[in-house]
């Protein structure tokens, strides 16, 4: 089985508010994200995972057929909220595409790309979304690296992990924008 996990757990402090719930073209940052998840057939299971402002997200986002999930520990940094969306999937999961809810422009099949790979490669798919050179996502990695994502502290993603294991880089800023919406002023630009 191929599972996705939306990763959409942080504060925003540089945001200053609930930027998942933040709208562009009338949907929230976070729904954006979601709904091209659920665009793609051969993911069977997709998981948001949620932590800051839990419980107001989940009021004002449409999550369709996607499971929440919430990081009691979010606080502590990114590794937390991989460790809830890995442990999530873990079981019946032979790979995971893993997406950010605050990347509103990936586009279903930018994310259909990672998932034919996991689909391709199972327990051992590793590859990792580029945008002009730039790492960035989807991540897409199989079951055999679960224990590594498992494994990490602090405010870190799986950059080390990914670099460790070998992840296969695939451009893709030639099919879609990759921007990450970390302040107002970026949304205001993408909106602009």
């Amino acid at each position: 089985m191929i599972a996705a996990v939306v990763l959409a757990a942080g504060g925003a402090s540089r945001f200053g508010s609930a930027k998942q719930l933040a709208e562009l073209d009338g949907v929230p940052l976070l729904e954006h994200a979601i709904r091209a998840v659920q665009a793609v057939p051969a993911i069977e299971r997709i998981v948001v995972v949620l932590g800051a402002r839990a419980d107001e997200i989940q009021a004002g986002v449409d999550f369709g057929s996607a499971e929440v999930v919430v990081c009691e520990d979010w606080a502590t940094g990114q590794a937390a909220s991989l460790r809830t969306g890995i442990q999530a999937v873990r079981d019946g999961a032979d790979a995971v595409v893993l997406t950010l809810g605050d990347m509103p422009k990936i586009t279903p099949q930018v994310i259909a790309r990672f998932a034919d790979l996991a689909d391709e490669h199972g327990a051992h798919t590793r590859a990792r979304g580029m945008f002009d050179g730039a790492p960035g996502h989807p991540v897409a990695l199989g079951s055999a690296y679960f224990d590594d994502i498992a494994s990490l502290e602090g405010d870190i993603g799986a950059r080390d992990v990914l670099k460790r294991i070998g992840a296969f880089p695939i451009e893709c800023g030639h099919l879609c924008s990759g921007i990450d919406i970390d302040t107002p002023e970026t949304l205001e630009d993408l909106r602009g």
